[in-house]
């Protein structure tokens, strides 16, 4: 009989605490280090923080148009105007790329997954090709991906904060439609044990190096066994063709409303573990350090927060004294968006925008507003979203010094003319 959500949690926490956690592939020297120096200043590769001049990356392999994107080292954010009157989908065209290292380029006919580990039955384990993965029941899912540092640089130009990491603004975010096979299905077929209690999903990119030269090794981060078992796909497809080579050709999880870092790319195998797991991607990254926090810093990060964003031009100029159709996107990670309120003179007076969406869990909604400029001048356009959960966005975001979470009301500069 399976063990209820909770009751792994629980056991999984007790482990925890116990000290029965193991480390994976990296030397236990060089994370405690790593952990004592992610309190304060985060070693990230040189050149995340500032956009390029031009277009482009020589990690990533699908085109950067100027108009849909910015360039941030090894990643591109979507520029959010650019996703008006797109529909609900993101283009896979226009979709945000999230890089540690580059896109690796892989075959799919050469592809495997394979599961193991202590937490199956026979911890050998079991190889899975893309045909074995197709066989399986197919499950569509529409749901965002959006990394943790989304908005990052908010806390600088909106909070006067000092923090590390990519300067996201708020385009590192996409929501597509997601066809692939249930993990848990992957997971029953390789021999799931009663003794599991984490899954770790490690990528087929190149190794993570710091700027102080610390070998990582490849993406990978643990997945309690009951967040494995809910809602998490092993997808081949999105917007219903073939993943593309920057979003994980040829299968990658997708782990609604989590973190984007729990939904690994060009997956190529799976531990399943009878002990918690850890790595750099849930200890020293992706967790909450800073003086608002514990000492240590927080559990590692699991659902995103809720943000709304206007499809506008940062500075955008508008036409004064005439009406104008504004139009934004709202999304959260406790629960549906159900309410979007919007201020267009800085927060003195709200209403509210009308949604084009019907509310869905792990999905954004579209909204608009209409609004005629009194005059010329400086403005800025506020919108401020609530879930089903209850959760509305704050005025500020509490500091972390990773930048992460950001999901205050975001003052959005516009100048009538």
């Amino acid at each position: 009989m399976r063990m209820s959500e909770n009751a792994y949690d629980r056991r999984r926490l007790r482990q925890w605490l116990a000290g029965e956690a193991r480390a994976d592939g990296v030397p236990r020297r060089d994370m405690l280090r790593l952990l004592a120096a992610a309190g304060g200043a985060l070693a990230v590769p040189a050149g995340l923080g500032t956009p390029a001049a031009a277009a482009t990356s020589p990690g990533i392999v699908k085109p950067l148009p100027e108009d849909w994107f910015t360039v941030r080292g090894t990643n591109a954010e979507t520029r959010f105007a650019s996703l008006a009157d797109t529909g609900h989908h993101t283009p896979v065209d226009r979709f945000f790329v999230r890089n540690h290292t580059s896109t690796p380029v892989i075959d799919a006919d050469d592809w495997t997954l394979t599961v193991h580990g202590d937490g199956l039955v026979h911890a050998d384990g079991v190889r899975f090709g893309l045909d074995d993965l197709k066989r399986l029941p197919p499950v569509t899912r529409t749901a965002f991906v959006e990394c943790a540092g989304n908005g990052r640089s908010l806390f600088t130009t909106q909070q006067g904060q000092t923090v590390t990491g990519t300067a996201w603004t708020l385009g590192a975010i996409g929501t597509a439609r997601w066809r692939g096979a249930r993990l848990a299905d992957v997971l029953r077929r390789a021999g799931l044990s009663r003794s599991a209690v984490d899954v770790m999903p490690r990528g087929l990119d190149p190794d993570y190096v710091t700027a102080d030269g610390t070998n990582l090794g490849r993406v990978r981060r643990p997945l309690p066994l009951s967040k494995a078992l809910d809602d998490v796909l092993l997808a081949y497809e999105m917007n219903g063709e073939p993943l593309p080579y920057d979003h994980g050709h040829p299968v990658r999880l997708v782990v609604p409303s989590w973190i984007g870092i729990a939904s690994i790319k060009w997956v190529g195998d799976i531990e399943v573990s009878a002990q918690p797991l850890y790595s750099p991607w849930n200890t020293d990254f992706y967790r909450l350090f800073g003086d608002a926090h514990p000492a240590g810093g927080s559990a590692p990060l699991t659902r995103q927060t809720v943000k709304s964003a206007w499809e506008l031009p940062w500075g955008a100029d508008l036409a004064a004294d005439r009406a104008h159709r504004l139009t934004g996107r709202s999304w959260s990670g406790a629960g549906a968006v159900v309410r979007v309120d919007v201020s267009t003179d800085g927060g003195t007076r709200w209403h509210r925008a009308r949604l084009h969406d019907t509310p869905r869990r792990h999905d954004w909604v579209r909204w608009s507003t209409d609004w005629r400029p009194p005059a010329p001048g400086a403005h800025h356009l506020l919108a401020r979203a609530t879930d089903s959960a209850g959760r509305t966005q704050p005025e500020v975001t509490v500091p972390n010094t990773q930048g992460y979470l950001f999901d205050a009301v975001v003052r959005h500069p516009v100048r009538a003319v």
